[in-house]
């Protein structure tokens, strides 16, 4: 395999690039980061319309490409049209970034099975089914692809509260390794990216307990931008990280370095 220059490193020209969740926060700050980078963007979503619609025109008025489309993709049918819309669109599918969930709160004893069963078809079954549909495309490009997938530091450190989406992202983490044993034969590359507490407006006056407690247990002193995760899915996706597979790279200022005694 031929080096790639350094300067091409983190160049996603001629890249399509599906984030699901672009509706959100995280997504959005994945897709914009990714479209900065020059790759043209599928920014998913399944009820933020306007903002995922805001997202793509701030892309096309900037000079970029990025079309939104809508789904639930917790039902294959949903996601088989996200990924074939994906590719009338923009031509091909590049890299899969499986960010789409959601972070409920809910005691062990309290929680209800349709509780349960609804964190994981939101943070595991989705991955699943993008996975497994973005890779037979990307097999049959004949070109590889890269899947970085949006786990988060609670999938070794559980927090309380959330056992079902502890549970929902470990399950992830494990997806991840799997998948890049098996998707390897095709050159195809998956990781994750596993985030701590990521800054969000209003964070500070809705938990102002957990952000201080946050920032005293965080080397770093800080919460995590979109950015931060962003620059780490890119560097993934990209030919920097071209002999990594299944590797899970913490994002959380240092936290998970912190003695548990």
């Amino acid at each position: 395999m031929e080096t790639p220059r350094v300067a091409s490193l983190l160049d996603f020209k001629g890249k399509v690039v599906l984030v699901t969740g672009a509706g959100g926060g995280l997504g959005r700050g994945i897709a914009a980061r990714f479209a900065e980078a020059g790759a043209a963007v599928v920014a998913h979503y399944r009820r933020s319309a306007g903002p995922a619609e805001a997202l793509v025109r701030e892309i096309t008025q900037g000079g970029g490409r990025a079309v939104a489309v809508a789904g639930d993709l917790t039902q294959a049918d949903d996601v088989e049209r996200l990924m074939a819309a994906a590719v009338e669109s923009l031509g091909r599918l590049d890299v899969l970034v499986n960010n789409a969930g959601r972070y409920p709160v809910a005691g062990l004893l309290e929680m209800t099975a349709a509780q349960w069963d609804e964190v994981m078809a939101t943070n595991l079954r989705t991955a699943f089914l993008c996975t497994q549909a973005a890779a037979r495309r990307m097999a049959r490009q004949e070109t590889g692809g890269a899947i970085v997938n949006i786990t988060s530091i609670e999938a070794e450190s559980p927090a309380l509260g959330h056992s079902h989406y502890n549970a929902a992202k470990a399950g992830l983490l494990m997806l991840t390794r799997a998948s890049a044993q098996e998707l390897a034969g095709q050159g195809i590359r998956v990781n994750a990216v596993a985030p701590g507490l990521i800054w969000r407006a209003g964070i500070e006056e809705a938990w102002p307990d957990g952000v201080s407690r946050w920032k005293r247990a965080a080397p770093l002193e800080r919460l995590g931008t979109a950015e931060d995760v962003a620059d780490a899915c890119l560097f993934l996706a990209s030919p920097g990280a071209r002999w990594i597979t299944g590797a899970s790279l913490a994002v959380d200022g240092g936290v998970l370095t912190r003695p548990s005694f």
